[in-house]
């Protein structure tokens, strides 16, 4: 049979880096076909090129044995090629109906549209209501309105990018049936994944890319998740190593901790209590948008908060801003890394200045010693293997997972006292996971206080020593990790607030 989609030596390069280099697969109808690599694989130049976001130097695509050569995403979506970004954009402040209508190039009547969403979204069972305001919508509901969008189109290809990092193990059920049932309809997917138990679960072939080239297929279903990072990376993959670690006394001390949510649609945190001791991980999981980022925004400061209700070292810190927390020794990786952890169009070396100016005495007598900052920023880059041309390119050239490394390598090298960090791992590879996660074991090994805020269960339960959730901007009571059963985190996360828990 004809391939749908054939890529025939596909080639892109930028100045300083060859994203793409002369990489050829076949997409059969109705197949689920996973396009894994590490970060700056090139997987996104790729996927980017088949949508008609970017032109190939060199190279020919055919779709159903004709040449396909999109000059913009409509023209690819007139084709049948439709995506569903790692990153949702969608308007808060309008309903599930409108947010789709932008997306379309002729909408039907709202009338039409809205019975159109209700039927796809029955059909495929991704349930949904068109006239929910989005910002009141879970993050599993939300990428439900991205898919019905794309389902709309009726698609022959859908391209997936990371489209389980933000949902709850529930929620990736749900999105496998669904995947399923249009496979089963002849509707070929192409899937991005760090999760490679999930590759291994969903997809029918795989396509390893390694620095822009194709290095290899497996069939995931027939090879380890361990064998498909080692192709990836080329190399063995170091599993993270936890050392037996005494804990020291409280670092930091939350007590009754209550703060309004500062967007419209955010979770204001209701009560929240929790001490972490020196040298101890705390984990704490939940379904995104349950006041994880409020969490992290009381204990950075960028909310105070009531006198007492957050403390560092028996201080309360509840009234000081971010600046003065991290001369202290609270410092935080948000989970937003493009906008919120790093200024998109400032250089690398500008951005380790952003929070390591302080610790790492990158300014004197008010002035800013950038000699000493672009070392900073060197240094996390070899670190944190960083894969990037220089300190001096800006932070929106980083594919999603260097940044993210970089960001977290920014905090980690700084030493500190206690550290909070949100989606620690999101978006990058198997490799680079393991790397920060033995990055967190070791600050806690010398000492440091850690809150690990994390979507990532698999995450949690490998390295943090406690495991609490969070629920509509409540906490629950700590528990051990060590015996934690899936079904008694799930509980947890869906709002079970007493130690009964531990009896059901």
């Amino acid at each position: 049979m004809t391939p749908l989609l054939s890529i025939r030596g596909l080639t892109k390069a930028y100045p300083g880096v060859v994203a793409n280099d002369t990489v050829s697969f076949d997409i059969g109808t109705g197949e689920v076909h996973a396009l894994l690599g590490e970060n700056g694989a090139g997987k996104s130049t790729l996927v980017k090129m088949i949508y008609g976001l970017v032109k190939p130097d060199s190279g020919e695509m055919l779709l159903r044995g004709a040449p396909y050569a999109p000059a913009e995403p409509r023209a690819a979506r007139a084709d049948g090629i439709a995506m569903v970004f790692q990153h949702f954009s969608l308007f808060d402040a309008l309903n599930v109906a409108e947010n789709i209508a932008l997306g379309m190039e002729d909408p039907p009547p709202m009338r039409d549209l809205t019975r159109r969403i209700r039927e796809v979204s029955e059909t495929y069972g991704l349930p949904l209501d068109p006239s929910r305001t989005v910002g009141d919508l879970s993050a599993g509901e939300r990428q439900r309105v991205e898919i019905i969008r794309c389902l709309l189109q009726d698609p022959k290809l859908l391209i997936m990018d990371e489209p389980t990092s933000v949902l709850t193990p529930q929620e990736v059920e749900i999105l496998f049936q669904t995947l399923r049932k249009l496979s089963s309809e002849g509707t070929a997917i192409l899937y991005i994944s760090h999760k490679l138990e999930e590759i291994r679960a969903l997809c029918d072939n795989a396509t390893i890319l390694r620095l822009g080239k194709n290095v290899g297929s497996c069939i995931p279903r027939d090879t380890t998740a361990r064998d498909m990072a080692e192709m990836m990376v080329g190399t063995a993959l170091q599993t993270p190593e936890r050392s037996g670690r005494a804990l020291g006394e409280v670092a930091l001390d939350i007590k009754g901790l209550s703060a309004a949510s500062p967007s419209a649609f955010g979770t204001s945190l209701k009560d929240v209590s929790l001490s972490v001791r020196k040298g101890e991980i705390v984990g704490i999981g939940g379904v995104a948008g349950n006041g994880q980022d409020e969490l992290l925004a009381a204990l950075s400061g960028e909310i105070l908060s009531a006198p007492g209700a957050v403390s560092l070292h028996g201080r309360p810190v509840g009234g000081l801003g971010p600046s003065q927390r991290r001369k202290l020794g609270l410092l935080t990786g948000p989970e937003e890394r493009l906008g919120h952890a790093a200024a998109p169009d400032m250089s690398l070396t500008e951005n380790a200045m952003l929070t390591g100016a302080l610790r790492e005495g990158l300014v004197s007598n008010g002035f800013l010693k950038w000699g000493a900052a672009r070392d900073f920023a060197q240094r996390i880059i070899q670190a944190f293997d960083v894969r990037t041309p220089g300190p001096e390119n800006a932070a929106r050239s980083l594919s999603g997972g260097n940044l993210q490394k970089f960001v977290i390598g920014r905090e980690v090298l700084q030493r500190p006292e206690v550290l909070v960090v949100n989606q620690p791992t999101w978006g990058v590879d198997a490799a680079a996971a393991a790397a920060i996660r033995q990055a967190l074991l070791d600050l806690a090994a010398g000492g440091t206080a850690l809150v690990v805020i994390s979507q990532d269960l698999d995450e949690l339960m490998e390295i943090a020593d406690n495991f609490a959730a969070l629920n509509e901007g409540r906490l629950t009571a700590p528990r051990p990790t060590a015996g934690l059963t899936i079904d008694e985190i799930g509980l947890m996360m869906g709002g079970a607030h007493g130690m009964e828990v531990a009896h059901v």
